[in-house]
């Protein structure tokens, strides 16, 4: 089996504990306003590489994971192609790696096939790194064109199996910052077994140039990076670290 590859990271240091080879999957349906990958969303990009090719190419780096180091897989939606996740997974672990998703769970469904597959894939996954976009219905359609109603079913199904998650929000000012939208999101996490750690990424423009390039218009062309105050005021309410 193969799976569409948008590109590589062989020393990534903020996604998953320790230092990581990521893989970043090609596709996603989500439409993030602050998307950073744009080009990954096309599910038809990428290139095509097999799962023993990927893991004999991270073998390579593994003397510089240390204890904690390990794979993860980002996007793109890396849930969008399942199927080749748990061949690489299964493979991964049989390698004894430690695995991670990065992830914005919009596929989730309990509903068959989808569920059973993502069932035996968190049997070969150690941990994943689930974005909470926002948690406000309306809004969070506005801001990635889905609704997020099976996003938080994930989030408790993750929760039921009791699988290590680390939750990420991006800070976009006007859009993410809302200080009572933010209590809610601290008031669902809360009903969470299993939340290790909580990260406010706070939103940044550098990812522009690829927008500008694929013709798309960027509606928060003009939104500037939020404050330090903003910032340490949303994970003093999220109990970020």
């Amino acid at each position: 089996m193969q799976g569409r590859i948008h590109s590589i990271e062989t020393f990534g240091s903020v996604d998953g504990p320790g230092t990581r080879f990521i893989i970043f999957l090609q596709g996603c349906a989500m439409r993030c306003l602050y998307c950073h990958n744009v080009d990954t969303w096309n599910c038809q990009g990428g290139t095509w590489r097999s799962a023993d090719e990927l893991l004999d190419q991270a073998d390579r780096y593994r003397p510089y994971w240390g204890e904690e180091g390990g794979l993860t897989v980002s996007g793109g939606e890396p849930l969008l192609q399942i199927d080749f996740l748990i061949e690489l997974f299964e493979k991964a672990k049989a390698r004894g790696i430690h695995t991670c998703i990065d992830t914005a769970g919009q596929p989730f469904t309990r509903q068959e096939p989808f569920f059973g597959k993502f069932r035996a894939l968190m049997q070969v996954t150690d941990l994943l790194l689930v974005d909470m976009k926002h948690i406000d219905p309306a809004a969070h359609e506005r801001l990635t064109g889905k609704p997020n109603a099976n996003i938080l079913d994930m989030f408790r199904y993750l929760s039921e199996i009791k699988k290590p998650i680390w939750v990420r929000q991006v800070l976009v000012p006007g859009y993410t910052d809302n200080p009572q939208m933010l209590r809610r999101t601290r008031a669902f996490l809360d009903t969470l077994t299993n939340v290790e750690r909580v990260e406010v990424l706070p939103y940044h423009s550098m990812g522009l140039y690829k927008w500008e390039g694929l013709g798309i218009k960027n509606q928060l062309r003009d939104v500037k990076p939020p404050t330090e105050e903003a910032v340490q005021q949303a994970r003093s309410i999220l109990g970020a670290v």
